[in-house]
């Protein structure tokens, strides 16, 4: 699914790999063992939290925007 919500990924120490998050939906992360890893799995946990507000017609959040300055 394409979206428009920015995944952010990290190296965790504590967890020995990588984690993904998405900031528009507190709560979900993703874990990996490669940043490639971690990627694939936040789009599958994003695609899966946009399908579950659809169902239950919950608003989807607006995409943050990245202020770049001239």
């Amino acid at each position: 699914m394409q979206t428009k919500y920015a995944i952010h990924i990290f190296w965790s120490g504590e967890d020995e790999g990588f984690i993904a998050i998405c900031e528009e939906f507190p709560g979900l992360s993703a874990f990996g063992e490669s940043r490639e890893d971690a990627l694939r799995e936040a789009q599958i946990a994003l695609d899966a939290i946009i399908e579950t507000y659809r169902a239950s017609g919950l608003e989807l959040p607006e995409p943050h925007q990245l202020l770049v300055a001239a």
